[in-house]
C-alpha cells in the first residue's frame, strides 16, 4: 500500500469513523428521550381524566363519558380509545382499532404495553372516595398509541447526520489530498532522482523543499549523486589503467604461448623421433635374437654333455626372456610412435580361445593348475576384427594369470553383451585364483613399467610392459579394460571388444549325438559344467559315475592324487567292470599320462582339452566310423541375388540432403526408398525390410537413434539390417554411444563417394567402380581464416554432388533460400541463452552446407558447432557474428548462380 494511500486513509477514514460512532449514539439517545416524553405524556393525561371517566360510567353518563373520551383521543399519538365496564364489556369505542383487547380481567395499574405495530395503554377507571374507603372500580380504559411520529423523527435524526457525514467526508477528502500531495511529491522527486542516479545520470540533482526534514533528504541524495559521479570517474581510470596492464599481460603471454607452443612441438617431435628410434632398435634387436635363439634350438639337436646342455637351456631362457621383453618394447614403442594398424579378418572365438589355451597349457600342466576356457553359445561366428593382437591381449592375460597362480585354476569366459544389427560387443574375462591385487596395486597396475611389488619382476619375471600395451591395443579396438581383485584372493581382468558380424551366424554343434548316456567323474566345479553342458549341446546324456549305473560311455577326469597306484588301480577297475568306452582327462602333461588298459576301446586326453579335440575324441569312440558325420559350418547369410537388386533407405528431414543421397546411392539394381522423418521410416519398416539405411541423427520429434531402436524391435529382419549413421558432426564419444545403441557405424557429411562405396562393399557385398581416394579432409581448425576461401566454389559443390553440376546449383539455391529464417531462428535461440535450440539450428546448417560448395560458410559453421559442443556459449558471439556475415556474403551472391 503507498504512501499516499495510507496517509488519505489515516486523514479521512478516521474522523468518519468517530462522527459516524457519535451521530449513532445521538440518534439513540434522542429516540430513547422521545419515548419517554411521549409514555409521560400519555400516561399523565390517563390519570387525568380517569377519575372523571369513572364518575360518568358510575352515573352512566354516555354523553360525558364520550367528552371526556373525545378530551383523550385529542391527544397528540393517541389513535383510539375503549371503554370497558367491570364484566370487561365493551361499552364505548372511539377512533381507528384493529383488534381487541388481550385482557380477561380488570387491570389493577396502569399498562403500557410498546409492540411493532404501536403502543397500546390500559389505565383502570376508579371513582375516588373519601376517608379510607377504597375506589369503587367502574371499569378501564384502553387507548392505542400510534409511533409513526417517532419513527419519522428518527430517520429525519438520521438523514440529517448522513448529510452532515457526507459534507463532512467531501471536507476531510480534500484536505487529506492537499496533504498527501505536500508529503509525497517531495518523495517522488526524491525517488526519481535516485532513479536517474541508477542509471547513471549524476548531472540533476534534487530540488530544495521548506520542509527540513525533505530538505535533508535532498541534500543528502545530492551528495550521493557528486560522490557516485567521482567514484566513476575513479572507476573509469582504474578500468583504463587495468585494461593497458592486461593488455601488456597479453601480450606477454601471447609471447609465452608461442614459446611454449613451439617447446610443445620440439618435444612431440623428440618423443616421436624417440619412439621410431626405439621400435626400429626394438625390430634390430629381435633380428639377431631370432637368430640366436635359432642357432640354439640347432645347438640343442647336436651331442652334448649334461652340464652343455644345462648351460644350453640357460642360455635359451634368457633369450625368451629377452624376446618377450623386446617384443613388450616393440608393441610399446608402435603404439606411442602412432604407427600400430590393425586389420580386419574373420575370427573364430572357439578356435582362438582354444589356441591361446594350448599355448599356455605347458605352464598349467606344470603347476597342475585347471585351465577352462568357457565361450557362451549365443557369441556368433564369424567376427571380423584383427586376431592377431585380440590373440596378443589374452596371451598377456593368461600369462599374467598362470604366472601369479600357485594352485585353483584360472578360467577364459566370452560372453555376448550386445549384439544389434551387424554389430557385436563381446565381454571376455580371464579369472584366477592367485595372490590377487590390494586397491593401491589396481590404481596404478595398467602404468608402463609397472608391477604390484617391486619384488615381482625379480621373483616372477615381466616388464611391466603387458597390462599396458593391453589397455593401448583394446582402447584402439573401441573396448574398455578393468580388473577386480582381492588380495590373496585371485583377480579378474575382463574387457570389452566391438566386433563387426556382417556375414555372423549361430555357431552349429561340433558334433551330433543319438542321446547316448555318459558317466561323468569331475571333482572340478568350473570343468564339471563346461563338460555337462557340451555334451547336452552336442545331444548326449550327462549323469554322475556311479557304480550300478549302465553308460554308454565313461569320462573321467583324474588330478595328482588319482594317478598315484593304488588309486590308478581303482580306477582301472571301474573302467574293466563299465563295460563300455572310456576317455579320461588327465590334469598333466603328456609325460604323466598313465598306463591304463581299455578292454572295450578308450583314449587319453590331456587337460587343458580344446573343444575340437573333445569332440574328435567323443566321434572316435561313440560313432562307428560308417556313421560318422561330418561337421557342418556355419552358412553364411546368402547376399541378395542380382537380379533382385537392393532396398536401401534414406532417413533424412531435409530434401535436399534426401535429394542428394539418392543422387550418390544411384546404380544398376538398387531401388532406393526415401523418408522424411524417423515415424515415417518406422511405417516403412513394418511394411517391408530393407538392406541398408542411411539414418540421419538429428531428426524433429525422434531422432535417428531413438527410430533406429524402434526398427530393431519390429523383427528378426531388422534387428540385422545394417544401419549407417549421418550426421554433419560427431564427436568421438557419440559415435561410441551411437555404435552401443545399435548403430552398425557413421558416416560425416559430406559423404564422400569413396567412403559410401566402401560401405556399401562392406555391408552388402556391391563392388562398385571407385574413383581415386579423395585426400583426407582436415577438419576444420579454429584458427584458420575464413577469409581466404571463396563464398561459392562450383566445382567443390559439382564434386559433392557426385559430379552433377544442376544439382550442385539447386543446392546452393535452396541452401541460400532457408538462410533467413535459419538466422531468424538462431538469433532467437541466442537471445534466449537457449543452446539446446541453438545447437539444433547450427547443426541443421552444418549438415545442409556439407553438401554444397560453400567453403566459407561450411568452415564457420563446423568451427561453431564444435565449439559450442566442447564450451557452450560463452565464447561463441564472435563466430556468430562471423557466420552472420558469411550468410550475408552467401546470399549477396545468389544471383551468380543463374
Amino acid at each position: 500500500m503507498s504512501l499516499n494511500t495510507r496517509l488519505l486513509f489515516a486523514l479521512l477514514g478516521l474522523p468518519l469513523v468517530v462522527y459516524a460512532c457519535m451521530a449513532i449514539l445521538l440518534v439513540i439517545q434522542n429516540d430513547q428521550k422521545a419515548h419517554a416524553l411521549l409514555e409521560e405524556r400519555i400516561v399523565s393525561a390517563s390519570h387525568s381524566l380517569a377519575p372523571r371517566m369513572a364518575e360518568a360510567l358510575l352515573e352512566t353518563d354516555i354523553d360525558q363519558l364520550d367528552t371526556h373520551v373525545g378530551t383523550f383521543l385529542a391527544q397528540q399519538s393517541v389513535s383510539s380509545v375503549t371503554i370497558f365496564d367491570n364484566q370487561n364489556n365493551r361499552l364505548l369505542v372511539r377512533g381507528r382499532t384493529n383488534s381487541a383487547s388481550s385482557l380477561s380481567s380488570y387491570p389493577n395499574t396502569t399498562q403500557l404495553v410498546t409492540t411493532d405495530d404501536g403502543w397500546r395503554l390500559q389505565v383502570p377507571l376508579e371513582a375516588p372516595t373519601t376517608g379510607n374507603e377504597s375506589p369503587t372500580r367502574a371499569g378501564w380504559l384502553e387507548a392505542t398509541i400510534d409511533t409513526y411520529s417517532l419513527n419519522l423523527a428518527r430517520y429525519q435524526m438520521i438523514a440529517s447526520l448522513s448529510l452532515g457525514g457526507m459534507l463532512l467526508g467531501l471536507c476531510l477528502f480534500l484536505i487529506a489530498f492537499a496533504i498527501s500531495r505536500y508529503v509525497t511529491r517531495p518523495i517522488e522527486e526524491a525517488n526519481h532522482a535516485l532513479y536517474r542516479l541508477s542509471r547513471g545520470d549524476y548531472e540533476q540533482t534534487a530540488m530544495s523543499h521548506n520542509a527540513v526534514e525533505l530538505n535533508q533528504l535532498a541534500q543528502q541524495i545530492n551528495a550521493l549523486a557528486h560522490h557516485l559521479q567521482s567514484a566513476k570517474h575513479d572507476m573509469q581510470a582504474q578500468i583504463e589503467q587495468a585494461t593497458s596492464e592486461l593488455q601488456e599481460s597479453m601480450e606477454t603471454i601471447e609471447e609465452q604461448n608461442i614459446k611454449l607452443d613451439l617447446a610443445h612441438r620440439s618435444a612431440v617431435r623428440a618423443n616421436t623421433v624417440k619412439s621410431e628410434f626405439l621400435a626400429n632398435m626394438s625390430h634390430e634387436i629381435r633380428t639377431p635374437l631370432n637368430g640366436i635363439i635359432g642357432f640354439c634350438r640347432l645347438l640343442g639337436r647336436s651331442s652334448l654333455d649334461d652340464r652343455q646342455r644345462d648351460w644350453l637351456q640357460h642360455v635359451h631362457r634368457a633369450c625368451d626372456n629377452l624376446l618377450m621383453l623386446v617384443n613388450d618394447v616393440l608393441d610399446f614403442s608402435k603404439l606411442e610412435a602412432n604407427r600400430l594398424t590393425l586389420e580386419e579378418a574373420d575370427i573364430d572365438i572357439v578356435t582362438l580361445v582354444d589356441e591361446v589355451l594350448g599355448l599356455h597349457a605347458p605352464e598349467a600342466q606344470r603347476k597342475h593348475l585347471h585351465l577352462v576356457a568357457m565361450v557362451y553359445d549365443d557369441v556368433p561366428t564369424p567376427l571380423s576384427g584383427d586376431p592377431l593382437r585380440l590373440h596378443q591381449v589374452l596371451n598377456n592375460l593368461l600369462s599374467n594369470a598362470l604366472k601369479f597362480t600357485q594352485q585353483g585354476d584360472v578360467v577364459v569366459r566370452v560372453m555376448l553383451e550386445h549384439y544389434a544389427g551387424k554389430h557385436v560387443v563381446l565381454n571376455i574375462s580371464v579369472s584366477d585364483t592367485g595372490i590377487g591385487l590390494s586397491e593401491e596395486h589396481q590404481q596404478q597396475l595398467f602404468s608402463a613399467f609397472s608391477q604390484a611389488e617391486p619384488s615381482h619382476p625379480r621373483q616372477f619375471g615381466g616388464s611391466g610392459l603387458g597390462l599396458t600395451i593391453c589397455r593401448q591395443l583394446i582402447h584402439r579396438m573401441g573396448g574398455e579394460i578393468s580388473v577386480e581383485s582381492e588380495l590373496n584372493k585371485g583377480s579378474t581382468f575382463s574387457f570389452t571388444l566391438p566386433l563387426q558380424a556382417t556375414h555372423a551366424g549361430e555357431r552349429s554343434p561340433e558334433l551330433h549325438l543319438d542321446g547316448p548316456i555318459v558317466g561323468v567323474h569331475e571333482p572340478h566345479t568350473t570343468t564339471r559344467n563346461v563338460l555337462d553342458h557340451l555334451l547336452e549341446r552336442w545331444g548326449a546324456m550327462p549323469v554322475a559315475l556311479s557304480g550300478n549305473a549302465a553308460c554308454d560311455l565313461l569320462l573321467i577326469s583324474l588330478d595328482q592324487d588319482d594317478l598315484q597306484p593304488k588309486a590308478l588301480s581303482h580306477w582301472q577297475g571301474i573302467i574293466r567292470a563299465a563295460e563300455c568306452p572310456a576317455l579320461v582327462l588327465v590334469n598333466g602333461s603328456s609325460f604323466e599320462l598313465p598306463k591304463l588298459d581299455f578292454p572295450f576301446k578308450g583314449e587319453l586326453l590331456c587337460k587343458p582339452f580344446t573343444r575340437s579335440q573333445l569332440a574328435a575324441s567323443l566321434t572316435h569312440l561313440l560313432v562307428p566310423v560308417s556313421e560318422t558325420r561330418a561337421l557342418q559350418s556355419a552358412p553364411l547369410p546368402a547376399l541378395p541375388a542380382a537380379n533382385e537388386g537392393y532396398r536401401l533407405l534414406v532417413v533424412d528431414d531435409n530434401t535436399s540432403n534426401r535429394q542428394l543421397l539418392s543422387a550418390l546411392l544411384e546404380g544398376p539394381d538398387r531401388h532406393i526408398t526415401m523418408a522424411a522423418s524417423g515415424h515415417e521410416a518406422i511405417e516403412m519398416g513394418r511394411e517391408q525390410t530393407f538392406d541398408m539405411v542411411l539414418m540421419d541423427i538429428r531428426m524433429p520429434e525422434m531422432d535417428g537413434v531413438q527410430a533406429t531402436r524402434t526398427l530393431r524391435r519390429i523383427s528378426n529382419a531388422w534387428s540385422r539390417c545394417p544401419i549407417i549413421a549421418v550426421t554433419a558432426h560427431a564427436l568421438n564419444s557419440e559415435r561410441q554411444r551411437w555404435l552401443a545403441e545399435g548403430l552398425d557405424d557413421v558416416i560425416v557429411k559430406p559423404i564422400d563417394e569413396h567412403d559410401l562405396n566402401q560401405l556399401l562393399n562392406r555391408f552388402l557385398g556391391i563392388d562398385t567402380p571407385d574413383s581415386a581416394p579423395q585426400p583426407t579432409k582436415k577438419p576444420p581448425s579454429e584458427t584458420s581464416t575464413s577469409a581466404t576461401l571463396p563464398v561459392i566454389d562450383l566445382t567443390l559443390g559439382a564434386r559433392l554432388a557426385g559430379g552433377k553440376d544442376d544439382i550442385a546449383r539447386a543446392q546452393i539455391k535452396r541452401l541460400i533460400d532457408s538462410l533467413p529464417a535459419t538466422r531468424q531462428a538462431m538469433e532467437a535461440a541466442y537471445q534466449q541463452r537457449n543452446i539446446e535450440a541453438l545447437l539444433d539450428s547450427v547443426h541443421d546448417l552444418n549438415g545442409a552446407s556439407r553438401y554444397c560448395g560453400t567453403p566459407e560458410l561450411a568452415l564457420i559453421v563446423e568451427t561453431l558447432e564444435t565449439r559450442l559442443r566442447t564450451s557452450g556459449l560463452d565464447h561463441a558471439e564472435s563466430l556468430i557474428n562471423d557466420l552472420y556475415r558469411a550468410m550475408d556474403k552467401l546470399i549477396a551472391q545468389r544471383g551468380t548462380l543463374g
